[in-house]
């Protein structure tokens, strides 16, 4: 599993989650805190977090630290794909891999893949 963040004006790294599944306290340490805490820094006050309804995205924890560092969050209907942005970033990925001459193999080769395609987009593509 991976995630990313897009912006109009940019994106954060690509992160690659490894060894388990994604659960609240992993996506309250691995992404909130590296990632999106810090991104309203440099966004300014017109920062709105987007994430799905997955479980770990709606977990207390989760909940309660967007809260507590008075993140603005928008809410999406559930099972609403078509109005998440990142959705088509995953979409433009997962075509530039299949159109490379030589597939990805393994995990390791589609991770490389993924982080070489990631950084690979030109910030305008990002929106």
């Amino acid at each position: 599993m991976v995630w990313g963040g897009i912006s109009i004006g940019g994106r954060t790294d690509l992160h690659i989650i490894r060894n388990g599944t994604l659960t609240g306290r992993r996506y309250a340490d691995e992404i909130l805190r590296p990632h999106v805490i810090p991104y309203p820094g440099a966004i300014g006050d017109s920062f709105v977090f987007q994430d799905d309804n997955a479980r770990p995205h709606r977990a207390h924890l989760v909940e309660n630290m967007i809260e507590a560092e008075t993140i603005q969050r928008m809410e999406l209907p559930a099972c609403s794909p078509d109005l998440n942005p990142i959705e088509h970033v995953w979409d433009m990925l997962r075509r530039r891999i299949a159109a490379r001459p030589r597939p990805p193999a393994t995990v390791r080769d589609l991770e490389i893949a993924l982080l070489e395609e990631w950084n690979s987009i030109p910030p305008k593509s990002d929106r």
